[in-house]
Formats: C-alpha cells, sequence, structure tokens
C-alpha cells in the first residue's frame, strides 16, 4: 500500500505545472526572507534546517548559501530554490541586488516566467528598483509581481502602499511589462505571503503564494512558430541521417514541410523520434531527432521552420546588450556570437546609445559600454542568422558574448525587433555610366515593346501556373519574357522578409524594381505574388511606370484554393501556426480596377494564359505578327 500510495503522489507531482520565479530588490528589501518564509510556511524545509533554526527564526539564513552573504546580510550569488504545493510546483531563482551584481541577475532572469520585485514600504521606488525592472522589461518576462514588503514597519498603512504603487506605475509605463501585479506584505511576519492578512482588510487581493499559484502561464509559450535549432547530426548507420535538437517553439510532426534557414532548402519530415521513441509530435522545450525525406544540407545551427512562417536572415543586427565584462565594449571589438546552437564571429559596428537607469534617458554620444552598463549596439556577423524577437523567441531571440581569447562570458543581448536595418544613406551623387545602347535599340533588336504582368490573387489561386503559362507561349510567339515567382524569391531576393504588412509592402516593392530593370533591359517580366494589399500594387505600378503595368486578377474563391492546397499551409494557417495569413487571418483587397480578371477556378490555366496572352500582344509586338 506503501508503494502504491507513493507512486500515485509521485504521478501527481509529475503532473503539475511548473513556475520558474525570480526574486529581486535593492539591499536589505528582504528577498532572502521572503523565500524563507515561502518555505517554512509551506513546509518545504527539511528536518536539519528546522533543526537549525531557533523560536526566533532568522528565515533569510535558509537561503544565504556563500559564507560572504552571511556574513554580510546580503545575495551576492544567484540562488535556485525548490518547493512545491498541491497546485504547482516553483523554482525560485534568488538574484543578488547590488549595482555590482547585475549580470548575475541577467544570467537568473534568462530561466524565469515571473518576477518578483521587492520594494521597502519606507523607501519606495529606489534606482536599483529601475535597474531590476529594467532588466526584466529586456528579458521579456512578462508577468510582474511588486511585493510592497516590510508593511510591518509603516504600521500596515494603505496610503503608504498606494504610494508605492503609483511610483512604480509611473516609471514602469515606460517599459515593455504588460502584466503588473502589486501585493502587500511582511515577509518577517508571513502577512499575505501564504495566508491572507488580517492587519490588511482594506487589501482585497490574494496572498502572494495564492497569485503565484494561479497566474496563467501556459499561454506564454509559443506553439505557432516552428523553430528547432539542429544541435548535431547523427549518424547511428550508414543509410541514417538525424538531425538532433531541442524544439525551441512551435510543434513537429512527420509529415510537416520545413525550410532550412539560412539556406532556405526545403524538405517534408520523414520521422520524429523523442527520448521515449518515434512521436506523433513534439513541441517546445522537448527534445527530438528529425529525419527528412530529402537529403538536403543541414549542419549544427541551422534551424528548421515552417517555409511560409520563417525567423530573419541576416548578417547585421541592432540588439540591446548587457554588458558583462572587465573589459568595456567598443566600436571596433570582435566577439564570438552563442546564437541557439550556433556559435559566429562578429564585430561591434557602432553603439547606438547607453540607457540611463535612473530615468531611461538614451544617450547616444558613448565611445563604450561598461560592466552592468546597458545599450543597443550595431552588429555585424560573418555569417547569417536565423532571428527573432526575443520576447517571442528566446532561444532566437538571445545572443551570448564571448571573448575570443579567454572564452568567457561577457555579455548578453535581447534582439528586440527583427526590422531589416535601414540603409545607410546614399553617397554623394555621382555621374553614372551613360549606357551606349539605347531603350529604342533594345527594342528593336529584340523586336517586343517590353511591359509588366502582375498577377495578383490568393494563395493557391493559380499565379504561377498561369505566369509560367504565358511565358511559354510568349516565347512560341518570339517574344523573350521572364518570371518572377514571389515565393521562389522568399529564398534569396526577400530572405529576410515575413508576412507582416510592412513585410509584404517591401516585398512587392523589391520585386516592382527587378521588373523595371528587366523592363528597361527589354525583357517582358511576368510577376506572380499573392500581393494582397491595393496600396502595395499601386506602389508596383509606380515603380514599373503606368503605361507598362498590367494588373491580372487570378480570381478563385477560398474555399477552391484551400481545397487544392497540397503543403498544409492552409490548414496549419487555421491551427493558428501561421501568422498573417492571406484569406485566412489576414485580408485580401480585391482589384477594383485591374485589367484583366480571371475565373481561375472554372477556366482551365492554358486558356487563362491564352487571355493574358491576347491582352498584351497588340502592347508589345512592335510589328505586326
Amino acid at each position: 500500500m506503501a508503494s502504491s500510495s507513493a507512486e500515485a503522489w509521485i504521478e501527481r507531482h509529475q503532473q503539475r505545472d511548473l513556475l520558474r520565479f525570480l526574486t529581486a530588490g535593492s539591499v536589505d528589501d528582504g528577498k532572502s526572507t521572503l523565500i524563507g518564509r515561502l518555505l517554512f510556511d509551506t513546509q518545504n524545509l527539511f528536518d536539519d534546517q528546522l533543526a537549525a533554526l531557533d523560536s526566533t527564526p532568522d528565515l533569510a539564513l535558509l537561503t544565504d548559501g556563500l559564507k560572504a552573504e552571511r556574513e554580510q546580510g546580503i545575495t551576492i550569488d544567484v540562488a535556485w530554490r525548490y518547493f512545491s504545493t498541491d497546485r504547482r510546483k516553483f523554482i525560485i531563482c534568488d538574484v543578488p541586488g547590488h549595482e555590482q551584481y547585475t549580470r548575475n541577475m541577467v544570467t537568473g532572469a534568462s530561466h524565469c516566467d515571473l518576477a518578483v520585485i521587492l520594494v521597502d514600504a519606507r523607501h519606495g521606488v529606489t534606482d536599483q528598483t529601475r535597474r531590476h525592472s529594467l532588466v526584466v522589461s529586456l528579458m521579456g518576462i512578462g508577468h510582474v509581481v511588486v511585493a510592497v514588503n516590510k508593511m510591518d514597519l509603516v504600521d500596515y498603512d494603505e496610503d503608504t502602499y498606494r504610494r508605492v504603487c503609483k511610483e512604480f506605475t509611473e516609471f514602469s509605463a515606460r517599459l515593455e511589462v504588460s502584466d503588473v501585479h502589486f501585493i502587500p506584505l511582511s515577509a518577517k511576519d508571513g502577512e499575505n505571503v501564504v495566508r491572507p492578512s488580517e492587519r490588511m482588510p482594506w487589501f482585497e487581493g490574494a496572498s502572494l503564494l495564492r497569485y503565484l499559484e494561479s497566474v496563467h502561464i501556459a499561454s506564454d509559450r509559443n506553439l505557432i512558430d516552428l523553430r528547432f535549432p539542429v544541435q548535431t547530426v547523427l549518424r547511428a548507420e550508414p543509410d541514417f541521417r538525424g538531425y538532433a535538437g531541442t524544439v525551441a517553439s512551435g510543434t513537429l510532426r512527420a509529415g510537416d514541410e520545413v525550410a532550412v534557414l539560412p539556406s532556405g532548402l526545403k524538405a517534408r519530415v520523414a520521422t520524429v523520434r523523442d527520448p521515449a521513441g518515434e512521436a506523433d509530435v513534439v513541441f517546445a522545450g522537448q527534445a527530438a531527432v528529425v529525419t527528412l525525406d530529402t537529403d538536403v544540407d543541414v549542419s549544427r545551427g541551422d534551424v528548421l521552420a515552417r517555409p511560409a512562417n520563417v525567423p530573419l536572415c541576416t548578417q547585421e543586427l541592432e540588439v540591446m546588450v548587457v554588458w558583462m565584462g572587465e573589459e568595456p565594449l567598443r566600436p571596433g571589438a570582435a566577439y564570438l556570437l552563442q546564437h541557439g546552437t550556433n556559435l559566429v564571429p562578429a564585430t561591434v559596428m557602432s553603439i547606438q546609445y547607453r540607457t540611463r537607469v535612473r530615468t531611461l534617458r538614451r544617450e547616444s554620444d558613448v565611445d563604450a559600454l561598461e560592466m552592468n552598463e546597458v545599450g543597443r549596439i550595431h552588429l555585424r556577423m560573418l555569417r547569417p542568422l536565423a532571428v527573432d524577437p526575443y520576447t517571442r523567441n528566446r532561444s532566437t531571440g538571445g545572443l551570448i558574448f564571448i571573448d575570443r581569447s579567454s572564452f568567457d562570458t561577457v555579455g548578453a543581448a535581447m534582439i528586440r525587433d527583427v526590422q531589416p536595418l535601414t540603409s545607410p544613406p546614399p553617397p554623394p551623387a555621382v555621374d553614372a555610366a551613360e549606357s551606349q545602347v539605347s531603350r529604342d535599340e533594345r527594342c528593336r533588336r529584340l523586336g517586343q515593346d517590353p511591359l509588366t504582368i502582375w498577377l495578383t490573387g490568393l494563395p493557391k489561386s493559380g499565379k504561377s501556373t498561369i505566369a509560367v503559362g504565358v511565358e511559354r507561349r510568349l516565347l512560341d510567339e518570339g517574344f523573350a519574357s521572364l518570371v518572377l515567382d514571389g515565393s521562389t524569391l522568399r529564398s534569396s531576393l526577400a530572405h529576410d522578409l515575413g508576412f507582416r504588412p510592412q513585410d509584404r509592402r517591401e516585398h512587392c516593392r523589391r520585386l516592382a524594381n527587378v521588373a523595371r530593370l528587366a523592363n528597361d533591359a527589354g525583357m517582358i517580366t511576368i510577376v506572380a505574388m499573392v500581393s494582397p494589399h491595393a496600396d502595395d500594387r499601386e506602389l508596383a505600378r509606380t515603380i514599373v511606370g503606368a503605361e507598362r503595368f498590367v494588373l491580372v486578377h487570378c480570381d478563385a474563391p477560398l474555399e477552391t484554393c484551400e481545397a487544392r492546397d497540397d503543403s498544409g499551409a492552409f490548414a496549419a494557417a487555421r491551427a493558428g501556426e501561421i501568422e498573417e495569413f492571406t484569406g485566412i487571418s489576414a485580408p485580401f483587397e480585391v482589384p477594383e480596377s485591374a485589367d484583366l480578371v480571371l475565373d481561375t477556378a472554372g477556366e482551365p490555366a492554358a486558356a487563362g494564359a491564352i487571355r493574358v496572352v491576347d491582352l498584351v500582344r497588340p502592347r508589345i509586338a512592335l510589328d505586326p505578327r
């Protein structure tokens, strides 16, 4: 019976979800006492620890582990504590409060889901409180509890508590912290820590423990963006080639189409294995071995993602960095960057600004970042990295700086956004070499007057099929043409773009400029891309030139397009795995004045291609044909 009871307890324990949270505050704000109180009142102390306590125990000594900490009464090292209740398991990260140990706090915060920031009710928000709040914001911790401690020393005064709340709220409004919860308590006396306080009847909220037990963190996991950094390539047998790693976000199943980044090569997942054997699906946080149906080049540091939802691949980034090295960070310095499973050399190109913690003001005239300082810098890597914002994916959004000589960790960086860097200002105007071949000469030599045929429509509406059909018929009639397929070019010309409205606009702009250059060279250009927004199509018309721009709408109902889809993209979009998917989670603006509308649901693609050629033939033929 005892054995079965123990097994049942272990099973119940394993089924509880886990919350990792950190405690931070100024020196003597009571972090260690608070943790000791949580452990003591939830009966999570060992017998020898209880035996060491006297009748009026100093609970801080339960957690201050280093000799120097006990002597000075402060926390120096990052300490990890474990406890559980009937509702949840917890890992506490007790981080040091002093400014000189900010780098220790960054180390701890990188693992946590929630932060408990202690504020002494007598002193209110201090510079250390602001520093800790800034680090919490930078590290993408979405849930913050402001524990207004030592309420016993202000006679549990409500006005004092409200003043601290107002002061913190005014400061945190400038930070990216969305979920802030305030709790008044006394860690020394145990008021509002585990059980509600009878001395603060004016506070109607839950105790700290009850809030920690109930805060919802499951939705914080990113189950949409598949990111699988490859840690190693396994060759257990001559015919076996598996890719091992940990799923950073999203889900992965056999049969899924994946893109290998940064190369952009595509394949389908043949099998998925977890530590227990072959699996139907693996989730974020799980270790797995993946095999692919085709032999593509995949190596350590590559990232597998869904072709329609890829991270930005770039060799240049602007990042927020917390500097930890004794030697200052300066422009021109070279380091190794650890990004997931990838290790790549990088150079600091410039320091954009330094953030002053007390005021959050940015100082732009900066030539170095000293230890524990925070700033934004411009990096250039030797090889491209596949990156996401840190708030969306810690694995692909975080960087570690490593000294190239000592291999010490000297900095931690967070990618705040993944917009392609703004191009530098153009150099002073110079006289371009004038071509010795005029436009008319090109047209006469090719026997055609070039234009751009722009095919727009929902995904799977037939744009690409009609584009290659038009190219074939034009060649048969003696015309030279070029197809630019928006989807295909996402692995090269537009490899750094996603599917947000601004990314789609940039995609249109790039293809329109290529189409214009091809037209200038005398080529007829056929562009096939979704281009769902009217403003983007108008931008393309402006770039190419209205006189040589033909807009063709490939019109098919959504259900027809979805039925044609054999890639699983529509299903993934409906499951929420792909964001900004045109027709499902993003709109398509039907052209109001297309030059030609093709019924691609009821009309064969070959017939549609003939109609397009019939439309443009009078405009492209220089001589009767």
